[in-house]
């Protein structure tokens, strides 16, 4: 469990801690979002987190910075604010996301690197018709120590498939 990386000093039981901590704010990142706890939620992540979940794929942007690729949402409130906007706006989506099998490197004492395997499904009503999306894909996601505790700083999802209904967007205006 010894990492020679340079800047990494913990021992291999405060690897494991680390480790662990982790793990802990991701699964509460999933809970409080699914439970629509949006005042828990920014406490989660950095004050300058970046996610590139709402991001369109279909252009490399990739040369840019995070922070200023089209579609980056930065910042706590700001990222709350996107996703409470998408999941419990004039309709209420219901969620359910789950994070598997996940790969953490700790890349010094207070920043680490993660990819989770992931699957969700959204549902709503429509009029007498269920709507939903199930998804599975892959989180990317960065943490940073700040004051002692493990938070997220920058997140990413791919997809590798989606099913959905036939008019699953609509409520959105698509």
């Amino acid at each position: 469990m010894t990492d020679t990386l340079a800047g990494l000093t913990l021992t291999p039981a405060e690897q494991l801690v680390a480790l662990e901590e982790i793990k802990k704010v991701f699964a509460a990142r999933l809970r409080i979002m699914d439970n629509k706890q949006w005042d828990l939620y920014p406490t989660l992540h950095t004050d300058d987190v970046v996610s590139e979940t709402f991001h369109d794929a279909t252009d490399d942007h990739s040369h840019l910075p995070p922070a200023q690729r089209p579609g980056a949402v930065v910042g706590g409130e700001a990222l709350k604010n996107m996703i409470r906007t998408f999941l419990d706006g004039p309709v209420s989506v219901t969620t359910a996301h789950h994070g598997h099998n996940p790969e953490i490197t700790l890349t010094s004492d207070t920043t680490a690197t993660g990819i989770w395997a992931m699957e969700d499904v959204l549902w709503w009503t429509n009029g007498d018709v269920e709507e939903h999306l199930h998804g599975w894909g892959h989180y990317h996601e960065e943490y940073r120590k700040v004051d002692g505790t493990w938070l997220i700083s920058y997140r990413n999802l791919t997809r590798l498939r989606v099913d959905h209904t036939p008019a699953f967007y609509s409520y959105r205006g698509k």
